[in-house]
Formats: structure tokens, sequence, C-alpha cells
């Protein structure tokens, strides 16, 4: 199942992981890596439930390009409780110009191994992250 684009395939447990996530919200966020020696996505780090955006936005690596998946719980305009799944691709500015054109090129197969996912986000920075933007594409 490798990607004809960058040759890299998703370990079983990306998947599974997300389908956790998504059906029994086993984890707040999961973070993603591509091991560019096995040429494969692997899960990196699981946030437990009762975790924070904060904590979210910690787990991902100040200079290294990273996917992730956060399950983002609001509260709409009518007080109704809600949560959407996010695809976060973390590509920050500092990242190595290989590293960020290898998760660009693998990004929308990744992306469709997923399935369920209902808010895409792009963020080279932290602030690019914020809870504020969150709450304002989750709407």
């Amino acid at each position: 199942m490798a990607n004809a684009a960058s040759g890299m395939a998703v370990h079983d447990d990306c998947k599974l992981k997300f389908l956790e996530l998504k059906a029994k919200r086993t984890y707040r966020f999961i973070v993603y890596k591509i091991e560019e020696q096995q040429k494969q996505v692997v899960v990196e780090k699981l946030g437990e439930p009762g975790q924070s955006h904060d904590d979210f936005a910690a787990s991902l690596p100040a200079d290294e390009c990273r996917y992730a998946v956060f399950d983002f719980d609001f509260v709409t305009a009518e007080s109704c409780q809600k949560s959407k799944i996010f695809f976060v691709a973390w590509s920050p500015d500092t990242a190595r110009v290989r590293s960020k054109m290898i998760y660009a090129s693998s990004k929308d197969r990744f992306k469709r191994e997923l399935d369920g996912i209902q808010v895409e986000l792009q963020a080279t920075d932290p602030t690019e992250m914020d809870l504020d933007v969150f709450k304002s594409r989750a709407n």
C-alpha cells in the first residue's frame, strides 16, 4: 500500500488507533511521524482523553514535520456539545526542506487512510494552531 508519489506506506497501527479515537474516543489526539528509513507512517504519540489542546500543541516538535489528528470538543452557538476530528499537517518553517517535501507529497494519501476526518488544518507555526483557529474552523 505504498504511495506512488512518495513511496510511503501506512502502518496498520495508524488506522487502528484512529478508529479507536473516532469510535471509542480512547484518545484525545494522535501524532504521526514518517519513518524515512522504513518508508512508512507510524504512530509517535497518543494523547489521553483528558488531555487538552495545549497538551496537543506541546506534543508537536518545534522543528520537525508531523501529521496529527485531534478530537476537538466544542459548544455551538445553540449550546450543543459537539466534537470534530481535525487532521493537522504540521510543517514548521524551521523543518528540513526534504522533510517538508516528503510530508507534503504523502499527506493526501495518508489522509485518505483515515476515514472520518472532518476538518483539515495546515500549520507552519504554533499561532496557526491556536485554540481560536480550531474554534473558528469547527463551526
